[in-house]
């Protein structure tokens, strides 16, 4: 999907599903859907959404949270994916790159990402001939994964994909790997989550198989039915990123090979993966999920907080590693 349909959507009329920004929460090495209880995990991560995060969440992580760095206050569901960082094309040393604001958030939102709750696409709800379940307390799921090596396997993650922005409201095209050169406004990079569950698993060993994707192309579109095996039609879950690649633009060298990598290494974008946590507090996304033709705020049914506020939630350091300023190794990579 071309970037103009997407900014199109940002500044018309619109009426299905809930899009908010969360700002940044933490950037450590924990992931506790893959590696639970493992403190450090084996590649660093930035991490969105409530101060119930840690090396392990198990059971209704919406009824432990107390602070959300999402706008929608009763979401203390986490959202993480891999950090971007910079390899400098002549020493090979590493440097973070920094999360910025998307197009069309609240004031006061910080880095972070942006989600999306969608029930069909974005024009319509559809309620009436396909009504939507919230995710249980305790679900978790992922997409991608970091050991994906190959074009035609990363053309199989429909939905994880990279813009070269040229502005916040300029895409261009969506690509399965990184650009091949400097990008004006940054790298922006989309995870699409399956929304067709088998209605018993809260997960699964590879944290995927309880989840079905029936979605055949990229882009916010609704998706086909769901099989038998996973007749349980869930809101098609989102996350968009923007990285400020735009201060490395100048060590770049022209006609050289892409110098960005994921923290877990790799030498493309294939990778790219993405984690959720459920933990929206009590039926508040259930609230959402059944107002008609609504966007945003589920036409009230959700209290908001503002950013200045979302953005007083922390959570403490629990790895205690350097993962800023010039690295001459990735975290957890020496």
């Amino acid at each position: 999907m071309k970037s103009f349909s997407i900014a199109l959507a940002l500044v018309a009329p619109v009426h299905a599903g809930l899009r908010f920004g969360c700002s940044s929460l933490t950037i450590q090495r924990l992931d506790p859907v893959v590696e639970p209880g493992k403190s450090p995990s084996s590649h660093l991560h930035h991490i969105v959404g409530g101060n119930a995060f840690n090396a392990t969440m198990t059971g209704d992580v919406g009824a432990r949270g107390t602070c959300t760095t999402c706008e929608m206050s009763e979401d203390f569901s986490n959202y993480w994916t891999a950090v971007l960082y910079f390899k400098h094309p002549t020493n090979g040393s590493y440097h973070r790159v920094p999360v910025t604001n998307n197009a069309a958030l609240a004031p006061g939102t910080k880095g972070g990402m942006t989600i999306y709750y969608t029930q069909h696409d974005f024009t319509t709800d559809d309620l009436k001939n396909q009504p939507i379940r919230a995710f249980p307390p305790g679900f978790r799921m992922t997409v991608g994964s970091p050991t994906t090596s190959t074009l035609d396997q990363a053309k199989g993650h429909i939905g994880l994909r990279y813009n070269c922005l040229q502005s916040l409201l300029n895409r261009g095209a969506e690509m399965v790997d990184f650009p091949t050169t400097p990008c004006p406004a940054g790298i922006f990079t989309v995870h699409h989550f399956p929304a067709c569950w088998d209605g018993k698993n809260l997960d699964s060993p590879d944290h995927q198989s309880h989840m079905y994707n029936t979605i055949t192309r990229d882009g916010f579109t609704n998706a086909p039915p769901c099989p038998a095996s996973h007749p349980v039609r869930m809101p098609q879950v989102t996350y968009e990123t923007v990285w400020d690649t735009t201060k490395f633009n100048s060590m770049w060298p022209s006609g050289t090979p892409n110098p960005f990598v994921w923290s877990f290494e790799g030498s493309s974008g294939y990778g790219t993966h993405a984690d959720y946590m459920f933990g929206w507090k009590g039926d508040s996304l259930q609230r959402a999920m059944n107002k008609s033709e609504c966007f945003y705020d589920g036409c009230g049914s959700i209290t908001k907080q503002a950013m200045s506020t979302a953005n007083q939630c922390t959570v403490k350091d629990m790895v205690g590693e350097e993962t800023d300023g010039w690295l001459d190794h990735l975290p957890g990579m020496a």
